[in-house]
Parts: structure tokens; C-alpha cells; sequence
């Protein structure tokens, strides 16, 4: 019934460890799916929506310089988000997202449909670009459907 959700709590109690979530386009929707799942207080110990600019750099610790360089829907700042919240939620393991949900906000750079996904643990902070092609409402499912995906990923290959 709660699929990825639910291998993702499996993994998470077996490895003995904690998740954060910093949520920027989506909007709180990982967070909504991770705590969907009965049990998950266990695991799962909160999350940050930083939509502004303002909350991701006073609040999660993204620096001003990576957004004013790189922009808000960037690599660094999806890894920075996903190291700040580590931090600040005091957790094992952080996953984040930044993009561009649509329809408006794009430029010919970063195009409606771009996102770029933080994951942080162990001091490391990796991110991958995924380009939607659907709607708001789509593009921010498939964006936490990618996150969900990704983290589930990372946590099986780790011994």
C-alpha cells in the first residue's frame, strides 16, 4: 500500500538511522509521503519547507553567495539545502529539492520541469538534475517520486 515509502522506513530502522527532508518546489510532498506511513516517527525526525530564497539561507544555512552564483534551482544549492538540514534536523541522512514546478518562473536556463535533488550523509552531499515535462501539479509528484527513488537507492548500497 505504501510501497517506496515503506522499503525506505525498512531500510532506515534496519541501518539504525535518522532522515530530515528540505522541500523547496515540492511543497512538503516527500515529507507527506515519508510520513504516510504508520511508524515512521521512528525514523523520520522532521522536515523544513524553505521556499524563499530567505528561509533557505537564514534557516538551513544555504549560502547567499551559492545563490546569487548559481540561483535557487541549482546543484550547489540542492546539495547545501540537503547539508544544512542534516544539520539543523540533526539526522543521519537529508534529502532536498529545488526547481522549477511551473508554469511560470522558468528562463531560457532553467526551464519549467528543471529540479535538482540534495541528498547529504556521512559530511558528503551529492544532487542530481532531472528535467519534467508535465504540469505543476505533475512535476512536483514526479520530482518527489525521483527523491523517494534516489534515497532508496542510496540506502540499499550502503553496507
Amino acid at each position: 500500500m505504501f510501497g517506496i515509502e515503506k522499503e525506505i522506513g525498512d531500510l532506515l530502522r534496519r541501518k539504525r538511522m535518522t532522515l530530515g527532508v528540505v522541500e523547496s518546489a515540492t511543497g512538503g510532498l516527500i515529507s507527506h509521503r515519508i510520513t504516510n506511513v504508520p511508524g515512521s516517527s521512528d525514523y523520520f525526525k522532521g522536515s523544513v519547507t524553505a521556499y524563499s530564497n530567505e528561509i533557505k539561507a537564514r534557516v538551513v544555512g544555504v549560502k547567499q553567495e551559492s545563490l546569487d552564483r548559481h540561483g535557487a534551482v541549482s546543484a550547489q544549492v540542492a546539495e547545501e539545502m540537503a547539508e544544512g538540514g542534516r544539520k539543523l534536523l540533526a539526522v543521519d541522512i537529508c534529502v532536498a529539492d529545488t526547481g522549477v514546478a511551473g508554469p511560470g518562473g522558468a528562463t531560457p536556463a532553467k526551464p519549467v520541469g528543471l529540479f535538482f535533488l540534495g541528498l547529504s550523509h556521512g559530511g558528503k552531499a551529492h544532487s542530481r538534475q532531472h528535467n519534467f515535462s508535465g504540469n505543476r501539479e505533475r512535476n512536483k509528484q514526479d520530482a518527489a517520486e525521483a527523491a523517494l527513488k534516489w534515497l532508496k537507492e542510496y540506502l540499499s548500497g550502503l553496507s
